[in-house]
């Protein structure tokens, strides 16, 4: 089985564009992803498509990928379209490392692309819920009541009900959040800590949505989502497409000037029917990764993690195993995950600033890390970066995402 290396990487900034839609954002990031690997549209031998929403939003269901490849002048190759809620983009990724890897193809394309923004915000919120088990929607509204009353903390008055005005998703967050802080004692000012290092990192970042810095105070004075998350500690709605080409190791020995990064592990699994103190999806293929790349957590130069809320992120670091479960957040407060520290999380800005635009985020923090492993990531660089981890949730059934993917890149 071959080793697999990434060779080229594309993305444009994530943002609101009224005027942009899936196919062309997907052309640009392509583009820039073959120049930087210096190969011509025939080079590629596959391609994997993520999207999430087209289809909700301008009725392009079941081959989106062939009618962007198509549009741009790639035709006749196998295109695999991927849909897997957050993780479709890490998904894409996944596959065509397999198909490397299986000896089936020599070089791929994984690219995802999402367009979310609309004047009827309704639309997007209820396009996220397709991202849980719609039959069982108020099953999952009524374990969100539930939780107020199972993990009891000091929530104060004017809260509105799970999904009034937001995202679900938020209310899913903010009730892992209480669990947490009910079970460990963590703190709001903690998730502010976490938030307010992420607009660091963003503003240090020309892709990142999200470009300036907030304290602490003004993280908490923001306003108020679903307790304890006030709305600068959520992503954003935005639109995007990032992009990575894949080859194998003999692929790699006939170009002139590659810029390799290595994928030491891919990882892909499902949540379980777990209870909140069970193993966690994330704990269980972190396992899986760091056997399969050879490492362990203390080895991880960097990460990007699954920020849809601070809280994800608090939840990740300890899931990776980078700080013992329950210290997620006074890990954070020590400054350990802030550029300088000793592992540094999210300097992209993380989705919380970078943005989240639902099937191109994985990709996104694939193009983060290849920046940092090559020494080009520019004012936000981690000095002597080796290996890069990436984890990215999708979707939520029961109390854990229902799908997952993690990436451990090395540098070359």
């Amino acid at each position: 089985m071959s080793n697999v290396y990434i060779i080229g990487l594309g993305m444009l900034r994530f943002n609101k564009y009224p005027d942009r839609n899936v196919r062309d954002m997907a052309h640009e990031v392509i583009s820039a992803a073959l120049s930087d690997a210096g190969l011509e549209k025939k080079a590629l031998q596959a391609a994997f498509f993520s999207n999430t929403f087209w289809g909700m939003y301008a009725n392009q269901h079941s081959i989106r990928g062939q009618v962007v490849l198509r549009s741009m002048g790639i035709d006749a190759i196998p295109v695999t379209n991927v849909e897997n809620a957050c993780a479709g983009a890490s998904t894409a990724l996944h596959l065509a490392y397999t198909g490397i890897r299986a000896g089936m193809y020599d070089v791929a394309l994984a690219v995802g692309s999402e367009k979310i923004t609309d004047p009827d915000k309704m639309k997007a919120f209820s396009a996220y819920a397709t991202c849980m088990d719609v039959e069982k929607f108020g099953e999952q509204l009524q374990m969100m009541e539930k939780s107020i009353e199972m993990f009891p903390v000091e929530i104060p008055e004017g809260q509105s009900p799970p999904g009034e005005g937001r995202s679900i998703f938020m209310d899913a967050y903010a009730m892992g959040a209480r669990w947490h802080m009910n079970r460990f004692g963590s703190t709001q000012r903690q998730l502010a800590a976490i938030c307010a290092k992420n607009h660091f990192h963003g503003s240090l970042n020309p892709m990142s949505q999200y470009q300036m810095d907030m304290s602490v105070e003004e993280v908490l004075a923001d306003k108020p989502i679903a307790y304890p998350l006030t709305r600068a500690m959520c992503a954003p709605v935005g639109d995007g497409a990032a992009a990575a080409i894949v080859c194998s190791e003999a692929f790699l020995k006939k170009l002139s000037a590659p810029r390799p990064v290595k994928i030491r592990a891919s990882v892909h699994g499902s949540g379980t029917d777990r209870d909140f103190d069970g193993e966690d999806i994330g704990e269980r293929l972190s396992k899986q990764a760091y056997e399969a790349a050879g490492v362990g957590p203390g080895d991880i130069s960097l990460a990007e993690l699954h920020d849809a809320t601070a809280y994800g992120e608090l939840h990740q670091t300890e899931a990776m195993g980078f700080c013992p479960m329950g210290e997620g957040g006074p890990f954070a407060e020590t400054g350990a995950t802030k550029l300088g520290g000793r592992q540094p999380v999210n300097t992209s800005g993380g989705l919380e600033c970078r943005g989240h635009p639902i099937g191109a985020s994985g990709l996104a923090q694939i193009y983060e890390l290849g920046l940092q492993l090559r020494g080009e990531a520019g004012s936000r660089q981690v000095e002597r970066a080796r290996l890069g981890l990436a984890e990215n949730g999708g979707g939520n059934i029961g109390v854990e995402e229902a799908a997952m993917c993690i990436h451990i890149l090395e540098k070359v």
